[in-house]
């Protein structure tokens, strides 16, 4: 008899470890896609930041070449660049198609045959994530460290 109960509870042990483990692997996979929402969302926010202030930035200039000049200023105000360098200026040569599209979406004359800025801030997006290896949107994640609270 010891045989036959050994055989029926090994079933029933493997059937609890195939739940188990059918359990652990859908608890990772809603996990990667909790992370991919979370991820995307913080993107899509900092997408409408960054957009926002560029307009704010190019809604006061009088010409193209101001504009340009205050969202060069505004995109590395927000990314937290006080410094030039040939990779900094390359990002901010790049970007100067969405702020053109932009400020002539802002023009007073503004017309159907404005460039899209959501498509071109994607073709910016994707030369940025092929050239670095990285999306764009995590040059906004400032880690700001603890500092220690002294009383006296």
């Amino acid at each position: 008899m010891t045989t036959a109960m050994s055989s029926f509870l090994d079933a029933f042990k493997a059937a609890a470890e195939q739940a188990e483990a059918a359990e652990g692997q859908f608890r990772q996979d809603i996990a990667r896609q909790i992370a991919a929402f979370e991820r995307e969302r913080a993107f899509a926010f900092r997408r409408l930041n960054l957009v926002r202030a560029i307009a704010d930035a190019v809604r006061q200039a009088e010409s193209e070449e101001a504009a340009l000049a205050n969202a060069s200023a505004a995109l590395c105000a927000k990314i937290g660049w006080s410094t030039d360098s040939e990779a900094r200026t390359e990002v901010l040569t790049r970007f100067r198609p969405v702020t053109q599209a932009i400020f002539r979406n802002l023009a007073p004359t503004a017309d159907e045959s404005a460039a899209s800025v959501q498509s071109l801030l994607a073709e910016f997006e994707n030369w940025y994530a092929q050239s670095r290896q990285t999306p764009f949107w995590v040059l906004f994640e400032h880690y700001i460290p603890e500092t220690p609270r002294v009383d006296f």
